[in-house]
């Protein structure tokens, strides 16, 4: 029998994920013209391939369809591995409840973001255009 708090978290993790996948929807219905975006800065300081909002629709279109497909490609997933292995070492023997945790929370946060900056490069999209609220 599952504990109140490890199904709460599941159907948290869930939503969360669905809030994603929903703003994502949401933006793609929007944003009939993506090529507006070309060309229009970005907010995103995260590397080089946050150039202009056009790369920021691609990208974050992309993640949605690997979270719904849950598939990483092999390779993809050998060389990470094989880098955060290295990174993460003192991590591997700590408590593997602690762990997972501190995984799981991440993720929270990670998807929380990117659903935070689907609804801005909507609404952004909206201010393009001329129907912002």
């Amino acid at each position: 029998m599952q504990s109140a708090e490890s199904k709460f978290n599941r159907n948290s993790l869930f939503l969360t994920l669905k809030q994603y996948s929903s703003a994502v929807n949401d933006m793609e219905k929007t944003i009939l013209l993506p090529s507006l975006l070309r060309d229009v800065p970005s907010d995103c300081k995260a590397d080089e391939a946050c150039r202009d909002l056009y790369a920021n629709y691609l990208m974050l279109k992309a993640i949605r369809n690997t979270v719904e497909s849950s598939l990483v490609p092999l390779d993809d997933w050998k060389a990470k591995n094989a880098t955060f292995t290295k990174t993460l070492e003192p991590f591997l023997e700590a408590d593997p409840e602690a762990l997972f945790l501190f995984h799981l929370r991440g993720l929270f946060s990670v998807m929380s973001d990117l659903t935070k900056e689907t609804r801005s490069l909507t609404n952004k999209y909206l201010d393009i255009i001329g129907l912002a609220n």
